[in-house]
Order: C-alpha cells, then structure tokens, then sequence
C-alpha cells in the first residue's frame, strides 16, 4: 500500500517560498540545487518541491498575467502566506528565511548557503553578528531583484551581474518593513543606481524613465547622451515578477520634486 501523502506544514512552505523568492521562474524545476537541496531536508520529493514553487508562482499576479500557470493544487495554506507576504512583506520573508536557515543548520550546512557567492568578506569586531545579518539580507534582497529581471539592467539593459545592483526605491534607512521587498526594487547598473540614489533619475508611476533637468542641462557630451539622455521618457524593462510597486516609485519621484 502505498504511504499516505503528507500534508505540507506552514514551516515547509514558508521555506519553499524563500527558495521561491531567490530563483528566476525559469529555474522552478526538480534538477535546480537549491531545489534538490531543500526537498532532501523535508523528505520530499525534488519534483514535489519544484511544483510547490509552481504553485506559488501561479499566486503572483505577475506571473498570471503572463499566460503561466501553476499546477492547479494550490492550498489554503499557500493562499494564506501568500496574503501574509503581500500584506507585510519583510516579518513573512524573514519567517520565510528562519525556516530555510533551522532545515540548513540541523542538516549541518551553513544557514547562508542561500546567498554565500553573494557576500563579501566581513572583518571580525564586536558587531560582526550584526553585520552579518545586515549583509545577509542585503544579498537576499539583491539575488531576488536580479533574479526577477534577469540580471538585466532596467533602464540600459546591461547584463554584466558585477556592474548591477538590486537598487532600493525606497532607501533601506527609510522604511524598515520593505527592505526585502523585490517590489521596492530597480536592477540597475551601477552608474544609473549612483543617478538614481542622487535624484538624478527617477521611474514614474507609469514606468517611465524621467532625466532631472540638471543633468539634461549640465551635459551635452556623447557619453551623456547614450548614458543618460536617450532613456528620458522611456520605459523600462519590466521584471518577469514583483513588479516595482507604485507607491514606492511615485515616493521616490517626489522625493526629487519630479511630481
């Protein structure tokens, strides 16, 4: 007889969804390591897992949107962390992440072998734990952006991972409950993340690049032209999910007095 299927609890789900949250839909299958890696920590099945993170793909509008859909098994569980998520967005990923970092620790693996290529040498002092997790979270944060857009730049296009940032829309310092939030979030090159930060660039509400008169006007060489100018009014290159919410970009643009 074969043995009853178990029941997914809220602890393995809310790891799923931060392995959810770090991976480009295109990476949802049972061959992906992150994917392998979690399903033998919770004794499932590495398809079983893949279409879990399925399942939750087809709770993203975004995703819905574009004609992709989940396997049709979604459960009232699922629906409710996914409510929780978008409701208040950094307790649920950090809930998320905790249930990742207990299955990584009691299987004696690091708790940031998540995002481990992503960060950089910390020195040692009386506030490395602190920092550690700062960093840790900065490189969740900056793997979930990149992923959504495909390590694409959205205003340029540039594809080189080392001269892209998973720029804040809303500055880390300023709003503490989104700063995991890939919503509040731009893949930008490192020089229009430098503009942006400055109010030298924004994205409207309406997706569109706008150039501050200053720059347009204390530049005329060619290099600001294909750098910054010839973006102005443009759209940017939308992410395959979480797109940058509203609200965030229309503070940013106000921000710098362009609304």
């Amino acid at each position: 007889m074969p043995t009853p299927r178990q029941n997914w609890t809220r602890g393995e789900t809310l790891a799923a969804l931060h392995v959810y949250l770090l991976l480009p839909f295109g990476m949802l299958h049972h061959n992906q390591p992150l994917i392998r890696q979690l399903a033998g920590w919770i004794g499932r099945s590495p398809n079983s897992v893949a279409l879990k993170l399925v399942n939750l793909a087809s709770l993203d509008p975004q995703i819905v949107a574009s004609g992709r859909k989940g396997m049709g098994n979604v459960s009232a569980l699922d629906r409710q962390v996914w409510r929780e998520l978008l409701a208040d967005w950094d307790p649920i990923a950090l809930q998320a992440a905790s249930e990742y970092e207990r299955l990584a620790t009691s299987h004696g693996v690091a708790s940031d072998a998540d995002v481990v290529d992503e960060l950089p040498t910390i020195e040692e002092g009386r506030t490395r734990m602190a920092t550690v997790e700062v960093r840790v979270n900065q490189a969740r944060f900056r793997k979930s952006v990149l992923a959504g857009y495909h390590s694409t730049c959205c205003i340029s296009g540039l594809r080189s991972e080392r001269l892209l940032v998973a720029s804040h829309i809303v500055p880390w310092s300023e709003d503490k409950n989104n700063r995991l939030n890939p919503q509040n979030g731009l893949c930008l090159s490192a020089l229009h993340d430098r503009a942006y930060d400055q109010g030298l660039i924004t994205v409207l509400p309406n997706y569109t690049v706008k150039v501050s008169p200053r720059l347009l006007e204390a530049n005329d060489a060619p290099f600001f032209e294909d750098a910054f100018l010839k973006f102005d009014g443009l759209k940017i290159q939308l992410p395959e999910r979480f797109l940058p919410h509203v609200d965030f970009l229309a503070a940013h643009a106000t921000k710098f007095n362009y609304m």
